[in-house]
């Protein structure tokens, strides 16, 4: 007989990474990377940009940027993503506030 899974809701970062037994720490670097990644997608839907175009001008494969453009970025460096950003003319600005 099959074990039925339980789903599981989270609304932010922090939720997801406790559901997952992740650290905190974890829960930042995947907000982070989150935010990279749906600037990147916004960027390059709102320029009509090809996914050759963007690996071009970010001077990485195409099969990464559309890895990227999926939201599949768990091989993918944070360094790549803050280049891409980096050559699409955009900069990521960094805030920083005590956790709760």
């Amino acid at each position: 007989m099959k074990k039925k899974s339980k789903m599981l809701i989270a609304r932010d970062a922090f939720e997801l990474a406790d559901e997952l037994g992740l650290t905190p720490s974890d829960a930042v670097e995947i907000e982070v990377r989150s935010a990279l990644n749906d600037k990147i997608v916004e960027i390059v839907k709102k320029h009509g940009l090809t996914h050759a175009q963007v690996a071009k001008v970010a001077e990485t494969s195409r099969t990464r940027v559309t890895a990227i453009l999926n939201r599949n970025t768990q091989d993918v460096s944070t360094d790549l993503l803050l280049r891409i950003l980096a050559r699409l003319g955009y900069r990521a600005k960094i805030s920083f506030s005590r956790a709760a």
